[in-house]
């Protein structure tokens, strides 16, 4: 009976080693595995604490369109992009066929209806009204005011103190508890004042950070995992439930407030103060103008705009500074520079005495370019997302059937030779100079850090504003040493954070 079943079953694990043999050698010129009913899943989990620079490889395997294949029945499949042709086709040539679509949607739950979120119609009004409001004067004056009053009244005293102390700080998480203070007062008109010498935890800030992780869950667990927690209410998705809470109260009183004070100051017949226009302020002055309707109007609106808002503006710029001034920190040549110029544009009079005003930091060529350049290599955002409406051949041949996902990867591009030549591992910012010392124009469909074509970050001029008044502070104020052997690598996260925090000495300088 015995010899009747292995008679059977022998053959038939035969069968299957010799099919396995085979496939592993019909894939062994290719960095990834397409295993039978396991799709390539094996060896992105295997490489997934590397996963950014493991995808940049594949991708300048199959020459920047890679097709990946999920487990059968998983529907996980999707295209990564690193391609700058296919690239320009999907941003802005073919832009109509490519939405963010239901599945970002439904993975970014807490976005609800916000810009981030939305297609077509939704979108389009939401773009034009956001960018109505950053371009109101009270607006300009109000950036201007937040982003040096918090340099001076935070981040400096801060900084100060862990110089006067001698002890080591994580950058990382200062940077994220200034963008965090500073987005929130931009936006709501409220400083959560996160940035302070006892380093206190705010509920809502860490609600914030726990929405986040969460949703970084819901990328790396099967679809079905990460609904029937959900459903269930245990694990990641009953804390994303209980942080999602936290944070929409802390959104939902600030309108609250917001409202109550625009409508005290209407009865008393007093206007609003220039120095202190936030953009929930701007919003809902546009609702009172008559120009929303009903749905728009709603506080649900408001605090989907608002959390959009504060996900763009908080994690974005403090990952995009913590990056910059590590590269600064650790190539000694590029700080002389920036420095050199800072004395010779910034300095009043040939004395000690600076001039901070955010138009002269502005003009700082070799400061926009190293920024440019630390954004190149580290990008905030180093995954995007898109769903195809209909079919579609790419320039690169590849064909792109109806409700096929697509990834395409900043990291990645930064990181390709054909497009920033065989030095494109090297932080170099004069790559971003021109001859006559201008800075370089790049195509946004290269350098796709602020996104490309019609969805373009309307927040780009903002964030080099933000990110050049606190890194022209830092390196003019105090030398930063990275504590000795302390692991500098990217995070497994929606945003790029750097996986151990960003360990730094401060010390003052002495010019």
């Amino acid at each position: 009976m015995l010899g009747g079943y292995a008679e059977i079953v022998v053959p038939i694990f035969l069968c299957l080693f010799i099919l396995l043999w085979h496939w592993r050698s019909w894939n062994k010129h290719s960095p990834i595995i397409n295993w039978p009913l396991f799709g390539m899943l094996p060896g992105l989990l295997q490489n997934a604490q590397h996963i950014h620079d493991y995808t940049t490889r594949v991708l300048k395997h199959y020459g920047g369109t890679w097709e990946f294949m999920g487990p059968c029945f998983s529907n996980m499949e999707f295209v990564l992009i690193s391609d700058p042709t296919n690239m320009h086709h999907i941003l802005s040539r073919n832009f109509s066929n490519y939405h963010k679509g239901p599945k970002f949607r439904e993975v970014f739950e807490p976005l609800g209806d916000g810009i981030f979120a939305s297609d077509s119609d939704s979108w389009r009004f939401q773009r034009k009204l956001i960018q109505s409001m950053i371009k109101n004067k009270k607006f300009d004056l109000f950036l201007e005011k937040v982003s040096r009053g918090k340099v001076e009244s935070g981040l400096i005293p801060i900084l100060d103190h862990f110089s006067s102390m001698g002890i080591e700080v994580d950058l990382q998480d200062v940077f994220q508890r200034y963008t965090f203070d500073n987005v929130c007062f931009l936006v709501l008109g409220f400083d959560p004042n996160c940035l302070s010498s006892e380093f206190a935890q705010v509920a809502h800030a860490k609600a914030f950070d726990q929405i986040e992780q969460s949703l970084l869950y819901r990328h790396i667990v099967p679809e079905s995992c990460w609904k029937l927690q959900r459903w269930l209410q245990i694990g990641e998705e009953k804390k994303l439930s209980i942080a999602w809470k936290i944070f929409d109260q802390f959104v939902y009183q600030c309108i609250s407030s917001k409202r109550e004070q625009l409508s005290r100051s209407k009865t008393q017949k007093m206007k609003v103060e220039e120095e202190t226009f936030d953009l929930l302020t701007a919003c809902i002055e546009q609702d009172e103008g008559g120009e929303m309707d009903c749905s728009t109007k709603s506080n649900k609106f408001l605090r989907d705009m608002a959390f959009s808002l504060i996900a763009a503006g908080r994690d974005t710029i403090s990952s995009g500074l913590t990056w910059f001034l590590w590269l600064v920190a650790t190539h000694p040549s590029v700080e002389a520079k920036i420095l050199q110029e800072m004395r010779e544009h910034l300095l009043v009079n040939n004395e000690r005495e600076m001039n901070w005003d955010i138009k002269e930091i502005s003009k700082l060529v070799y400061l926009h370019a190293a920024i440019c350049e630390s954004l190149r290599l580290f990008p905030p955002v180093p995954f995007e997302h898109l769903y195809a409406i209909d079919s579609d051949i790419l320039p690169s041949g590849h064909p792109i059937g109806p409700s096929t996902r697509i990834l395409y990867s900043p990291y990645a591009m930064g990181r390709t030779e054909s497009i920033w030549g065989e030095d494109c591992l090297e932080f170099k910012p004069e790559r971003w100079i021109s001859e006559e010392g201008r800075i370089v124009h790049v195509p946004s469909y290269k350098f796709i850090a602020f996104n490309a074509g019609p969805r373009t970050c309307l927040g780009k001029d903002m964030s080099f504003i933000q990110m050049k008044t606190v890194a022209s502070t830092i390196i003019w104020n105090y030398r930063l040493q990275v504590v000795e052997a302390h692991p500098v690598l990217p995070k497994i996260s929606v945003v790029l954070h750097m996986r151990h925090g960003f360990k730094v000495r401060v010390t003052k300088r002495d010019h």
